[in-house]
């Protein structure tokens, strides 16, 4: 009864289960690698300083240095937040929220992030959502429209289809055309099928000083098992980056804790261990996505972490209780297009392996 009428039109976002006890967790695209053990030294540090008692650095001064090197740009053109969700809300409001033209609206997938819709409700920011071809692929013409913003995911989620740096210039030269920004959440950009000195980092800077509209979102949630620690961050022009920093100290100015800007700093800085478990996360997706193939399964290509598949005989809903039943928790979305789809994130090669027998079981059917 207290409720504000924003609050009343809200529907939040339904974050993925996190369940406990004996099951193997395939639903939220975690890691299934330990982070750096550097991490856990820098966080260690951070903590036997005991620095807890006072306000962690608002600028984030090392960690935006750590990033800046790691993606080929100045500190400057660095964002950090608390996890790439916060960055990305941030990006909503400096960005597409307040427009004074209601009839332009911003752009995005039809099937992607579903944090986006919520994101637009909060904000009060028109949007129109962009169907999917009946390949899930995105068509960048259906987005040379006149729009207040754009934003997908590069590869989309949950399908892990990645739309290519040729398509995605196309619409960030439109949006640049049209006096607008374009977004590129990469969340799962580090598992690209490409060498792992090529997913990340060289070529960002040079990408900025052509496109001033164009900002990347990051996490470190995924690609370097960081889920726990919530970092984020945003890179694009210094222009962008002080929109997002007026947005940031109008809500919160120390949104990154100590242990975390310690723990990411040290996370960036060790990419040899990172491209490493990367690599052995791509190699697992390749060989389920292969073997699933060949029992008939249906598999998306995918450039992310998981894979999107449907079971050759069952539907969405009854292949996810089967895995329930053996303790294997996948994602499921009861919405159009995609009731007969699973998003499975890739575990280890004896996850994946326990997985398949379970995919498989008749006596589950």
């Amino acid at each position: 009864m207290f409720w504000s009428p924003l609050v009343e039109n809200l529907s939040p976002y339904t974050a993925g289960e996190q369940p406990g006890g004996d099951i193997i967790k395939l639903n939220t695209n975690e890691n299934p690698y330990p982070p750096s053990p550097l991490v856990i030294e820098a966080i260690d540090a951070a903590f036997k300083n005991r620095s807890l008692g006072l306000y962690p650095d608002p600028g984030c001064k090392a960690l935006r240095e750590a990033a800046a090197e790691y993606f080929k740009v100045k500190p400057e053109n660095v964002f950090c937040g608390n996890g790439s969700d916060e960055v990305l809300a941030f990006a909503f409001a400096a960005f597409f929220a307040g427009a004074q033209n209601t009839t332009q609206k911003i752009l995005f997938p039809d099937i992607t992030y579903s944090f986006y819709k919520v994101y637009c409700k909060l904000w009060n920011i028109p949007y129109t959502e962009i169907p999917l071809n009946n390949n899930f692929l995105i068509n960048t013409d259906d987005y040379m429209q006149e729009n207040n913003g754009v934003i997908f995911a590069e590869p989309n989620a949950p399908t892990g289809i990645a739309l290519g740096d040729n398509a995605i210039n196309t619409v960030i030269e439109w949006q640049k055309k049209i006096g607008k920004v374009c977004i590129i959440d990469k969340a799962y950009s580090a598992f690209a099928k490409l060498p792992a000195r090529l997913r990340e980092g060289p070529g960002e800077g040079l990408q900025y000083t052509i496109y001033n509209n164009l900002l990347n979102i990051y996490t470190l949630s995924k690609s370097h098992a960081l889920a726990g620690l919530r970092v984020g961050f945003a890179i694009g022009d210094a222009h962008l980056i002080k929109g997002l920093e007026r947005v940031r100290d109008s809500f919160n100015s120390y949104p990154v804790d100590t242990l975390a800007q310690a723990g990411a700093t040290a996370a960036l800085r060790d990419k040899k261990y990172y491209d490493d478990t990367t690599e052995k996360v791509i190699a697992t997706r390749e060989r389920m996505g292969n073997q699933l193939k060949e029992k008939q399964f249906t598999v998306l290509p995918s450039d992310a972490n998981f894979l999107f598949i449907k079971h050759p005989l069952l539907s969405g809903e009854t292949y996810f209780s089967m895995l329930r039943k053996q303790n294997i928790l996948v994602r499921h979305w009861n919405t159009d297009k995609i009731a007969d789809y699973v998003r499975v994130t890739i575990g280890t090669d004896e996850q994946m392996n326990t997985f398949m027998e379970a995919s498989l079981n008749e006596n589950y059917y």
